[in-house]
């Protein structure tokens, strides 16, 4: 237990730095006006225009990065500071979600994939370490059988939630190339607008690599203890 909670922790560490890392970055570009003058709102909505999707909506969600495109109701929900700011952060992440409507529109196969694994993530996410930990504590009590194979069902959700967080990495990057590549063609940022953006959204994919890798790790672990404890 002692190597998961070091493991765990460094995960943490990390994510944690990334975290303030990108918080810094948002807040810096924060500082860098648009040229144009178009708020975060705008923005998006002539995004969805350029691609010929009329029947998404972009509306104000509260909260501080709180941004998120919603393929249930199409809707492209952008923080208060992103919907009202005119800057190259706020260009940025209304883009960005934009770039989800967008993959959405055209079936992209990425965000397909993730959306069937949602429902079953959700529910199984947050169960599969009890799981595990109890198929153990039962195994070790009663020796190896049932426990056992409760133990394994653990894995497998926890597996689940893996797929989902390394399925979750190709939409994420897409979203910010598709982002990036019509904020230039379109010329609605300058040169220095687009650095800013494009830096912006490198920090905001890194958490999702962190959070993929933290997953990764916690399932090798588990899986260690489930197999290793049958020799």
């Amino acid at each position: 237990m002692m190597m998961y909670y070091i493991l765990i922790g460094a995960i943490a560490l990390v994510s944690w730095l990334v975290s303030n890392k990108l918080k810094s970055k948002f807040k810096h570009y924060s500082k860098v006006h648009l040229r144009n003058g178009m708020s975060g709102a705008e923005i998006a909505e002539k995004m969805l225009s350029d691609h010929g999707i009329r029947d998404v909506k972009v509306i104000s969600t509260p909260g501080r990065l709180t941004d998120h495109y919603n393929p249930k109701n199409k809707t492209v929900n952008l923080s208060e500071s992103v919907y009202n700011q005119r800057n190259a952060a706020a260009a940025a992440v209304a883009a960005h979600e934009c770039g989800h409507a967008v993959q959405h529109a055209q079936a992209y196969e990425w965000l397909t994939m993730r959306s069937k694994l949602v429902p079953v993530v959700s529910v199984t996410s947050g169960l599969s370490m009890w799981v595990v930990f109890g198929g153990l504590m039962l195994g070790a009590a009663a020796g190896v059988g049932f426990g056992f194979y409760i133990a394994v069902a653990g894995l497998i959700m926890m597996g689940l939630a893996t797929l989902f967080s390394f399925i979750t990495l190709p939409v994420e990057y897409d979203a910010s190339n598709r982002a990036l590549a019509w904020l230039q063609n379109k010329n609605i940022v300058t040169q220095e607008e687009y650095k800013g953006s494009e830096d912006a959204l490198k920090w905001a994919a890194r958490t999702y690599l962190v959070a993929a890798i933290g997953a990764l790790a916690s399932l090798v672990y588990w899986g260690l203890q489930v197999f290793g404890g049958r020799d």
